[in-house]
């Protein structure tokens, strides 16, 4: 496999990656604690392509904005659950909860699902695109060409939409935003919602590929924690270039080397990013996280 198609591929499981971390962010930004069923949620939006796969045979580019629309209610559902009812307290009160969430969701795929991996249908079709001597999937061909507008969208909605500046506005001062009129308590419900149809949207985009199990988000919760910590808390371009650093450690560099070093390789990269610049690539302002 040439360095080119490699890269490609990484490219595009980055993507997939980029998705997760923007959604982890995203809510990070509105609550200031850490969502650890974060990667359970990307499973759910797997394990909900699967059973839409299932009664509908349909290519997923098609169910896609179903599987988003059940995955944003999920994320509203679960704020109502697992952030509004402790809001006044400690921050590191509503990581234990979400971390109970994240058990109680896979314990839910273990019972409707089994313990065994699914695969979801392809984004448009199964099968490899040759472009010279290049054969690249169609699927991570989808899969980057989705992830890539999803990611242009956001940025242009968090940038140059009214909700945008609600939503940036609700994230760097929840109490001065709420005295100039916004409703805060529905944006950061919306921001759950948004942030959950991401996680739900990539669980999708890898579900052909890599499969989805009860289990199976929890390296995908500590991936995004590792995207945003080497992005830079709270930067949006920083946690694109991180999920890119950790997709790129995971098939160009472990394509030389065995995935055991590769993976060891990304940690010491992590730790040099502590060492050298401990607020991430981009960097933020100064402020307490869980």
């Amino acid at each position: 496999m040439t360095l080119l198609q490699l890269a490609i591929n990484g490219v595009a499981l980055g993507a997939a990656y980029a998705l997760i971390a923007l959604g982890f962010v995203f809510i990070v930004n509105a609550t200031g604690a850490v969502n650890f069923a974060h990667g359970d949620l990307v499973m759910a939006g797997g394990y909900v392509a699967v059973g839409l796969g299932a009664m509908a045979p349909l290519p997923m580019l098609v169910l896609l904005p179903l599987v988003a629309a059940i995955m944003f209610a999920l994320g509203v559902a679960m704020s109502l659950v697992a952030y509004f009812p402790l809001i006044n307290r400690p921050p590191s009160t509503v990581f234990i909860s979400t971390l109970l969430i994240g058990i109680v969701l896979q314990n839910v795929f273990l019972v409707l699902f089994g313990p065994q991996a699914h695969a979801a249908p392809p984004l448009i079709q199964s099968g490899i695109l040759h472009i010279g001597p290049i054969e690249i999937s169609i699927q991570a061909l989808g899969t980057l060409a989705v992830a890539g507008a999803l990611i242009a969208l956001q940025y242009l909605v968090f940038t140059h939409t009214q909700i945008g500046r609600r939503l940036r506005a609700t994230a760097q001062d929840r109490q001065m935003a709420q005295a100039i009129g916004i409703r805060v308590h529905a944006v950061v419900a919306a921001t759950f919602g948004f942030g959950t149809a991401l996680a739900g949207i990539a669980g999708v985009l890898l579900a052909n590929q890599f499969f989805v199990y009860p289990t199976g988000g929890i390296p995908l919760s500590v991936y995004a924690y590792i995207a945003v910590v080497i992005g830079g808390w709270g930067s949006i371009a920083g946690a694109v270039i991180g999920a890119m650093m950790i997709s790129l450690f995971q098939v160009v560099v472990s394509a030389y080397v065995s995935y055991a070093v590769a993976t060891g390789l990304l940690y010491v990269a992590l730790l040099l990013v502590f060492f050298f610049r401990p607020q991430g690539i981009f960097g933020e302002l100064v402020r307490r996280r869980v």
